[in-house]
């Protein structure tokens, strides 16, 4: 009998010692019995996925404003470099503002003259359309759109350094955020005229590159070339630091994943998780086709291999994929690629032959290698080629003729170029009063 009643005693000591772990197993049980209607559902769960790789995608996109300053600053002289981070610096806070104000609303409203302009009201909606696939909030959708507003802008940021005022760059800044950009980027993503035409234009080769390339090319013209820089004693206006501007190279390429990966704008699905790994792959093949190419004919054209031409061509191959990369086969990447690669060394050498000072570039590879992305995805994509040419003229011809009037109305009031006597001490002291690198000190000589 006490046998028994320690057999009772000993279970109900390991029953109350089990008791804390059968309670949280009847709770997580009867959870999942009868609250499975509060679980989110397949629709919720893609829109969670769409929305936060949309995010990642305008964090690559944002990173690349630091791969444009580095690059710019690393091909100017070392006199410049502070302005020029400062205008790459400021161009994306005054843009922010000003697509958030004025430049979303036209490129993305209601039609005002159908076909050409439109316009949606200040500022963007915080309301949810509803939780499902495919489908974006507002808000990570300006996130993204600003992103590229800012790449057109800093685009000719590097065309026009090393002698252009601050103040008038600031006002540049602001009219292609609220004008320039919007208008044209209506024209197709915003269901405009070259949208029904058929025009393709997957990521931006015309609809940014090109805008901005186009508007350096203006202001290069009017601003006329640096002191020096066709100098028969030698260029003294050459790149100081190839280290940066190869590291902001290589900044650019990784925040390319953003850019045309991201133009997606949906990731859940087999179908597009299958278009956006090709997209991602067909990036990459162009951007190395594009460097390969620019480095053999370097070899021809400057009688070495040169690096800033490699550098150049690689992003020249980014940006003449960026219209069809989601059209085009790996192959076909390959030769759009290698074409934009010797795109720029002709327009490159184009610039030569005019005296067109373009301190980093800017036209040869975002405006020659966008009209050429824009016409390759008709080529190569199967894109109505008719409306590809007419897209890759409309877009380009719209900015250089907005920008010139620009530039030519900044110049008639004195608020474009800076002095002479500036512009030879250097940018930095002359608007900002200050060096990106401390002078070198003075040699001591040492005792006897």
């Amino acid at each position: 009998m006490n046998s028994i009643f320690r057999l009772v005693g000993y279970g109900k000591r390991n029953w109350l010692r089990a008791l804390p772990l059968a309670v949280v197993f009847a709770f997580f049980f009867v959870k999942r019995s009868f609250a499975q209607d509060d679980e989110p559902g397949v629709g919720e769960v893609a829109y969670a996925i769409d929305n936060m790789m949309l995010l990642i995608a305008a964090i690559l996109v944002f990173f690349m404003q630091a791969g444009f300053s580095l690059v710019e600053a690393g091909f100017n002289s070392s006199k410049n470099a502070l302005n020029i981070m400062f205008k790459n610096f400021i161009d994306i806070n005054v843009g922010i503002l000003i697509f958030w104000l004025f430049g979303f609303g036209i490129m993305y409203g209601d039609a005002i003259i159908p076909g050409w302009l439109a316009w949606g009201g200040l500022g963007i909606s915080a309301e949810s359309p509803g939780a499902a696939a495919g489908v974006l909030h507002p808000q990570v959708d300006w996130l993204f759109q600003v992103a590229f507003a800012a790449t057109a802008a800093t685009i000719v940021s590097g065309a026009v350094a090393g002698r252009m005022q601050f103040s008038g760059y600031l006002v540049y800044t602001v009219v292609i955020s609220a004008i320039i950009y919007p208008i044209s980027g209506y024209w197709k993503w915003g269901g405009g005229w070259l949208d029904a035409l058929g025009f393709h234009d997957f990521a931006g080769s015309l609809v940014v590159h090109a805008v901005g390339g186009f508007a350096g090319l203006a202001g290069a013209i009017l601003l006329g070339p640096r002191i020096g820089r066709f100098a028969r004693d030698g260029d003294v206006t050459a790149p100081h630091n190839y280290t940066l501007a190869t590291l902001g190279v290589f900044i650019l390429w990784i925040g390319w994943y953003g850019f045309n990966p991201g133009s997606q704008l949906a990731f859940t699905g087999s179908a597009n998780t299958d278009i956006v790994m090709m997209i991602a792959v067909n990036t990459t093949l162009a951007a190395a086709g594009g460097a390969v190419m620019a480095l053999i004919l370097s070899h021809f054209v400057a009688g070495r291999f040169d690096l800033g031409m490699a550098l150049n061509g690689m992003l020249g191959g980014l940006v003449g994929v960026t219209a069809n990369c989601d059209l085009v086969t790996n192959g076909q990447a390959i030769i759009i690629g290698l074409v934009a690669g010797g795109v720029m060394i002709g327009a490159t050498l184009l610039l030569e032959r005019f005296k067109i000072d373009d301190a980093v570039g800017a036209f040869p590879v975002h405006g020659a290698c966008g009209i050429w992305g824009g016409i390759a995805a008709g080529i190569f994509g199967g894109a109505p080629l008719v409306a590809q040419i007419i897209g890759s003229i409309a877009i380009p011809l719209w900015a250089f003729v907005m920008a010139f009037g620009l530039f030519y109305f900044l110049k008639r009031i004195n608020m474009l170029r800076v002095s002479p006597e500036e512009e030879m001490a250097g940018l930095d002291i002359s608007e900002h009063g200050a060096r990106a690198y401390a002078p070198m000190p003075s040699a001591v000589p040492l005792g006897d």
